[in-house]
């Protein structure tokens, strides 16, 4: 008797508290830490953190207020005094950017992403940045993808989806990368999806227990792990621009800081990446994109997941198409032809649907100091898109009349590089 007692009290504690996070964790969503303090919604909106992009409780509360999300990749990363983020601060807009995107995020990532938001894409308005780098053959990098990844967002989907072309192919896709296997009957239930069967009775009950964990965990953890460096650069940016906006004058000083930033070389790239992520390579770099097509890509194919979900929650969105900075293209052998055509390709994709606000930038490569580096903006860049983003989401704008047509998810789409209206 003396061994049992002894051995209770030693292993005991261990087992009651395995326990309790067991019941945490496996039951019901009775857990309710819905409430998120405005300064982590703050910083999870510009922390561009892989975490924050996968949770749920913080953009859920976030998107509620007065924080409108921004769709993209590495491009919200480059901040300055001109940044969406920055001047949305300094001249107290209605809105605020959550940013959502970092190095690597494409479509797909996206598409996933807003199954964790339904409600607050519903009726309401987004900005959606499209990268031409996210177009090559293979489309989005499989590893990138599982990294950004989300379980919590899977089983969402699965809980709300019905049979159609855009669930079988989202099922597809997702088979397609090395998160769609990452749990046997997850990747069983994606394989009847994708034929258009439904899942077992036994598939959703192990979806609905699995989800409740997820959720469970999210509510409990997703608070605490909001890095908030950039909210700094936001305030250290700021201070640098004038009290009262006037866009002649904030040109005038976009261009002396892209002049003084990119003093180093004559391509008008910011000096650290020069230094660091050009400088030594220059040489070998000159007509390494010759070649390079961004007009045949499975992309197009979860770009239009992305749409088919905007129409569904009837979502008002701002499309940016940037360029490409003119004097590095030329140097790289990339074509201008090409990109003329890709911009075609992709405006028909959204025009014909009915996504009509475009903001083009595709002409601009050659402005000065439009661009912070080979394909990203920056200084005139940022402040010209704002001229589309900050009307568009402070007043009033047609409503959207989606047609949405699932030839965008054939392969003859994904493959054509010309003859794209017929």
């Amino acid at each position: 008797m003396r061994i049992k007692k002894r051995l209770f009290e030693i292993f005991g504690p261990v087992f009651c508290a395995g326990l309790l996070v067991l019941i945490t964790f496996a039951s019901p969503v009775w857990i309710k830490f819905g409430y998120v303090s405005p300064t982590s919604q703050k910083d999870a909106a510009v922390s561009l953190s892989p975490s924050v992009l996968k949770e749920r409780l913080i953009k859920q509360a976030a998107l509620n207020d007065e924080y409108v999300p921004f769709f993209g990749s590495s491009e919200w990363s480059r901040f300055d005094p001109f940044h969406p983020a920055v001047l949305a601060e300094k001249y107290h807009r209605s809105y605020r950017p959550f940013l959502l995107g970092t190095r690597g995020t494409q479509s797909l990532t996206h598409f996933f992403g807003m199954q964790l938001m339904h409600h607050q894409l519903h009726l309401q308005k987004a900005v959606f940045f499209i990268s031409p780098q996210w177009f090559v053959p293979k489309g989005e990098n499989p590893n990138a993808f599982s990294f950004y990844d989300s379980p919590l967002e899977t089983t969402s989907w699965i809980r709300s989806e019905k049979d159609s072309k855009m669930t079988r192919f989202a099922a597809h896709r997702l088979l397609q990368m090395p998160a769609g296997h990452s749990d046997k009957i997850i990747a069983d239930t994606l394989s009847r999806i994708a034929t258009g069967l439904k899942p077992t009775a036994f598939q959703m009950n192990y979806i609905n227990w699995r989800h409740r964990i997820l959720l469970n965990e999210d509510q409990i953890y997703a608070r605490f792990r909001i890095p908030a460096a950039n909210e700094k650069k936001i305030e250290k940016n700021a201070a640098k621009l004038p009290a009262k906006y006037h866009f002649q004058y904030l040109n005038d000083l976009a261009g002396k800081i892209g002049r003084q930033k990119t003093a180093s070389n004559d391509y008008q790239i910011n000096d650290h990446f020069w230094r660091y992520r050009l400088k030594h390579h220059f040489k070998r770099l000159q007509d390494f994109q010759v070649g390079l097509s961004y007009l045949k890509s499975p992309e197009y194919g979860d770009f239009q997941l992305v749409l088919n979900q905007f129409a569904n929650e009837r979502t008002n969105v701002l499309f940016i198409i940037p360029p490409v900075n003119q004097k590095w293209e030329k140097y790289t052998g990339l074509s201008f032809g090409m990109l003329k055509k890709f911009n075609h390709k992709i405006k028909y994709q959204l025009r014909s649907q009915g996504f009509n606000h475009i903001d083009d930038l595709s002409n601009d490569g050659k402005v000065n100091y439009f661009m912070t580096d080979t394909i990203h903006p920056g200084w005139r860049g940022w402040l010209k898109m704002d001229r589309k983003i900050e009307p568009f989401l402070t007043k009033k704008v047609p409503s959207p009349h989606y047609k949405i047509n699932k030839k965008f998810y054939s392969k003859s789409w994904q493959q054509t590089d010309s003859n794209f209206e017929k």
